[in-house]
């Protein structure tokens, strides 16, 4: 009976692979985008895209075990909600005022060390700051 069992969570760990999320790719960056629109110095451009963009732009970088469900389909809805909350890609889309209001938000969020989440640096060393 347990092997039964065990044989059937394996052949469903294994089905679940094949039920993959759609990639968050896009080709080049977008006329919108935050750092296409306002250039930013090196230093603050590297501190977004390693930072910010794999979960609130249109490029993401995937990890290895992305490629490993659940976990992908994990990571799919984290950046599904970044974007919701703030898509830089589509950052000229806004208005100047609520641009402006987002901007100040960023500020406040990464200055009180509530982003990146805790969840993304653990694997993402680079974006520690």
């Amino acid at each position: 009976m347990v092997k039964k069992i065990l044989l059937g969570l394996l052949v469903l760990a294994l089905a679940v692979q094949f039920h993959r999320p759609e990639k968050n790719l896009s080709a080049a960056p977008a006329k919108t985008d935050l750092l296409v629109l306002h250039p930013a110095p090196p230093e603050v451009r590297q501190m977004l895209q390693v930072g910010c963009y794999d979960c609130h732009s249109d490029h993401t970088r995937y990890p290895w075990y992305a490629e490993i469900q659940p976990l992908g389909w994990w990571l799919a809805q984290h950046v599904r909600d970044g974007k919701r909350e703030l898509n830089l890609s589509a950052f000229g889309e806004l208005s100047p005022k609520r641009q402006a209001s987002k901007l100040e938000e960023m500020v406040d969020v990464i200055e009180r060390r509530e982003m990146p989440l805790q969840s993304y640096t653990i694997t993402h060393r680079d974006a520690v700051f």
